[in-house]
């Protein structure tokens, strides 16, 4: 009675446990069904045995990764679109935690599922055979079940306590299928540019150079939760400031197409016009004939240039996203010591940009990396004429509890975010303010932190316009918002919208 018992709990347990962390726990209809059908096999039935424990352990990981994926980008997972993310994860793994601990978790991670898929084959081993003497009523018991499982897949609504494995297992079948439809949509679209053949593009910008800066997790909640008002009035200090030097400032919300990270993504629907969420779309962007916001530049005769502090490895689709020059983890000069994952401060990133010297007519796309996760160790600003190459930073780097102690308590995690991102603001503020008049500057983050962080729903981000008065008397039109504190109230424009309404605005006449 208690082999019986225990494996019911086990079996129950894994077809029970919810894709979402708020989820349910409800009785699945497919714990009877399955019993039921173990116990009419006669022998040993291992090939029913091993498809069932196949089945259970790889919706159980499905369900893991759907966790994982709502705790860190507030979304499931999407089966054809987010494997890539796999060695994503592998790396960021590696460098918050180091090769040696990253390795001890990816062992233990594999033990875990050992044991589960040796439980789940003793659990279904305790039934086999065991409901022969009473056939026809384990037969009607199997059959009722699995009656209620269909009427949950077709009216889940009417059915009381559904069968949360099989509809998850079903959905994410039905998400594979719209992803791969969604994809060939994409590419017909990616095939047409409203910009191609063009060439005003640009032309009232003139001489100025455009410095596009990406704040990285910089969402709404620095507006809408109170535990980041510290943001606000930063950025309202930060306006006095950049006044001083004669420049304007504009402010709104674009609606970034991923949240808690994938930077990349945001990125690209940035430059492409297109909404990429997801490394399918962006593969297909890649191998598209459609222009970028820097070919354009290109075709206009602007240099083009990434500064990427975060490529730690070749980037050969950085030719392909419309750059001229790449200035990576290696190429920007840092000699200091990393802040973990983050390779190097953004005060330094920025100075080694300076150092190139301003260039007339340049486009250039500026990646800041310290408002990143893990958000520890928390670097400090330092005088401009003393960052030198990085090593005045070295004491920051390795000051402060590592991640695996503040990533204990979620109030320490919110705080070290909110610190570290108020460095990062007062870091490209001061930089607008030092380009003066002869550069357009636009601050915008790139996707919202994870939702545990930003304690707020939606994908929303500050944008923010910096640039002589003349110059951003092309963007009245827009009704954004005087100042770098945008209205609550204004729309949200949806990031793959920016590119063309951005360049309409700037073309014509200088």
């Amino acid at each position: 009675m208690a082999r019986a018992a225990l494996s019911l709990l086990l079996l129950g347990l894994v077809l029970a446990l919810p894709g979402h962390p708020s989820g349910p726990w409800r009785f699945p209809l497919e714990l009877p069904a399955l019993v039921a059908l173990l116990a009419l096999r006669r022998g040993r039935a291992r090939g029913l045995r091993a498809v069932l424990v196949a089945a259970l352990g790889a919706a159980t990981v499905l369900k893991a990764l759907d966790l994982a994926l709502q705790l860190a980008f507030g979304r499931p997972f999407d089966p054809v679109a987010d494997l890539p993310l796999l060695a994503s994860a592998l790396d960021l793994g590696e460098g918050a935690l180091g090769a040696g601990r990253a390795l001890l978790a990816a062992v233990l991670l594999g033990a875990v599922l050992a044991g589960l898929a040796a439980g789940l084959w003793w659990a279904s081993g305790v039934w086999v055979g065991r409901g022969r003497p009473l056939a026809r009523e384990t037969g009607a018991a199997a059959a009722l079940a699995l009656a209620l499982v269909a009427a949950d897949l077709a009216r889940p609504e009417r059915v009381p306590g559904a069968a949360f494995t099989t509809r998850l297992v079903w959905d994410h079948a039905v998400t594979a299928r719209q992803t791969r439809a969604d994809l060939a949509a994409f590419r017909a679209a990616a095939r047409t540019d409203p910009w191609a053949g063009r060439t005003d593009a640009f032309a009232r910008l003139g001489q100025a150079e455009l410095r596009i800066l990406f704040v990285e997790s910089y969402g709404r909640a620095s507006f809408d939760n109170p535990l980041y008002a510290s943001h606000a009035a930063l950025l309202r200090a930060a306006e006095a400031g950049i006044a001083a030097q004669g420049l304007a400032m504009r402010s709104g919300w674009l609606g970034s197409p991923v949240a808690g990270g994938q930077s990349w993504l945001a990125h690209a629907t940035l430059a492409s016009g297109l909404r990429i969420d997801g490394a399918i779309r962006y593969r297909a962007l890649i191998a598209s004939p459609r222009k970028t916001l820097f070919e354009l530049a290109q075709d206009a005769g602007r240099d083009t240039l990434a500064v990427m502090p975060g490529i730690t490895r070749a980037w050969p689709e950085g030719q392909r996203l419309g750059f001229s020059r790449l200035l990576d983890a290696e190429g920007l000069g840092y000699r200091g010591r990393p802040f973990n994952w983050v390779t190097m401060p953004d005060q330094f990133t920025l100075t080694a940009f300076d150092r190139l010297g301003p260039e007339a007519s340049r486009v250039a796309q500026i990646v800041l990396l310290s408002s990143h996760a893990p958000w520890v160790p928390e670097p400090r600003l330092v005088p401009w004429e003393a960052v030198g190459d990085g090593r005045i930073f070295d004491d920051q780097a390795t000051a402060g509890d590592p991640p695996e102690v503040i990533w204990r308590d979620p109030d320490r995690v919110r705080a070290a975010y909110s610190r570290s991102l108020a460095y990062a603001l007062r870091t490209a503020t001061a930089h607008a303010a030092r380009s003066g008049a002869g550069a357009l500057t636009l601050i915008l983050g790139d996707h919202p932190p994870a939702p545990f962080v930003s304690g707020i729903v939606g994908r929303d981000v500050p944008a923010h316009l910096i640039g002589p008065p003349e110059l951003l008397a092309a963007f009245d039109g827009w009704d954004w918002t005087e100042g770098l504190i945008p209205a609550r109230a204004l729309p949200a424009l949806p990031m793959e919208a920016f590119r063309d309404r951005f360049l309409e605005a700037l073309s014509g006449p200088p």
